[in-house]
């Protein structure tokens, strides 16, 4: 048994999805660059056709992959089943999730097979709204949930307040109701077997908090400032990151001593954590935590901010290492371009070249600069097709392009980036009536 053992291929079971995959590249590159397979789990969102593609076509950064498996849901014994003989047939030294959906399942695996992770409790609680209301109270709004046999009840001793679903992801159906008739109305929108929280409406500033979690102690931590529509509707759909945000140290102190505080509390083994914010009056209020990299282009923005890529990082953690990530000596801008309605026909530039990553498969790979060099367009992507159909803006599905910026740490972020966003032009037909 001891050979069988040692002569079992070691292995990393990566669960994410097509999406996540394409923007995290760089994890399936450096676990193979180990001497690791990469084997991986993904759920229904993905074209699995079209990830054998990208696996077959020996140019592409995810043709690395050694085995993929497309599940109907994330359910705990359903994904158990399905890597069992993996587990058998591989000696798997780490499990890492890169996507929203696997985050339950994935931690519960890594700590039944004794290897690092975020805990089964912690990964539970991050993956559950409700949850992180209840066990992190002191750090949250005000609020209250309704389940869907008592959704008829629902109501807010406040107004304006948020009304959110509590499973899904990407700001989708999160509205802000000005009195009763709005909330009504939104409540009539979910699906009816959906959970919903009412809260609070917290205003301030909006950050995320990302962390690199060592056997529960935090060993690196970055603040990201957030930019949303939500000035000009009922939405909260984020147009625009900085990282690091360009805040009063004093004030990143505080972000950052209470995301430490939360995963104290959560008793958070290891991993990467992606935590978000509002600061109300100097005083950081939790509005989700997530134990998953970060979305959009942040993990990039942390690249060209430090000079180097957070992927390998996370691998460390999968593999109990301890890693060492830099400081920021730059700082790097994601904007979402605005767009009226019609139909994405073309986006041009003379900035840089445009990436259309949903069609690629792969986000761009960047580089790191100088940190005295002159701001500069790192990259331009779309997260459409080609003929995708353009509205307004009421989750994160229906944003055209992004512009990525980085700087020095003493420019002015919003000027310096303006510049490059300007030179987006999106070519949009009219939408047909």
């Amino acid at each position: 048994m001891l050979n069988r053992q040692t002569e079992r291929p070691p292995a990393l079971i990566v669960m994410s999805d097509l999406a996540a995959l394409a923007r995290q590249h760089r994890l399936i590159t450096d676990i193979a660059e180990r001497g690791l397979t990469p084997l991986v789990i993904v759920g229904p969102t993905t074209d699995l056709a079209r990830l054998n593609a990208h696996i077959e076509d020996p140019t592409h950064p995810l043709s690395r992959i050694a085995a993929v498996r497309r599940l109907p849901s994330p359910a705990v014994d359903g994904v158990w089943a399905s890597v069992q003989d993996w587990i058998t047939d591989f000696d798997v030294r780490g499990v890492l999730c890169s996507g929203e959906v696997f985050v339950d399942p994935a931690g519960a695996l890594a700590e039944a097979l004794g290897l690092p992770g975020p805990g089964s409790w912690a990964a539970r609680v991050c993956r559950d709204k409700v949850m992180q209301r209840v066990v992190l109270g002191d750090h949250g709004p005000a609020w209250r949930a309704f389940a869907p046999h008592a959704r008829d009840t629902a109501t807010s001793e406040v107004y304006p307040c948020v009304v959110k679903p509590a499973g899904r992801m990407f700001s989708s159906g999160v509205v802000k109701a000005a009195d009763d008739a709005e909330l009504r109305a939104a409540l009539a929108a979910y699906e009816p077997d959906e959970t919903i929280l009412v809260e609070e409406l917290v205003t301030g500033p909006e950050f995320s908090v990302e962390a690199l979690v060592h056997h529960g102690e935090v060993v690196w931590s970055g603040v990201t400032a957030k930019l949303t529509n939500e000035d000009g509707s009922r939405y909260f759909t984020e147009i625009g990151h900085t990282s690091p945000a360009r805040i009063p140290s004093s004030d990143a102190e505080a972000l950052i001593a209470a995301n430490t505080a939360i995963l104290k509390t959560l008793r958070f083994g290891s991993g990467i954590t992606h935590a978000e914010f509002r600061l109300s009056e100097g005083r950081p209020v939790l509005m989700e935590i997530a134990a998953r990299l970060p979305g959009d282009a942040i993990t990039m923005l942390w690249h060209l901010a430090t000079g180097r890529p957070i992927e390998p990082a996370m691998v460390d953690l999968a593999l109990g290492i301890e890693p060492r990530y830099p400081e920021p000596t730059r700082r790097a801008v994601q904007r979402f371009v605005d767009h009226r309605a019609g139909r994405l026909a073309d986006v041009r530039s003379a900035a840089q070249t445009v990436s259309w990553i949903a069609d690629d498969g792969y986000w761009p790979t960047v580089s790191a600069t100088d940190a005295d060099a002159p701001a500069r367009c790192a990259s331009i992507m779309v997260g459409l097709s080609r003929g995708a159909v353009l509205g307004d803006l009421n989750d994160s599905s229906g944003r055209s392009a992004s512009v990525v910026v980085d700087l020095p740490l003493d420019a002015d972020p919003e000027t310096e980036t303006r510049v490059f966003v300007d030179q987006v032009e999106l070519d949009i037909d009219a939408e047909a009536p």
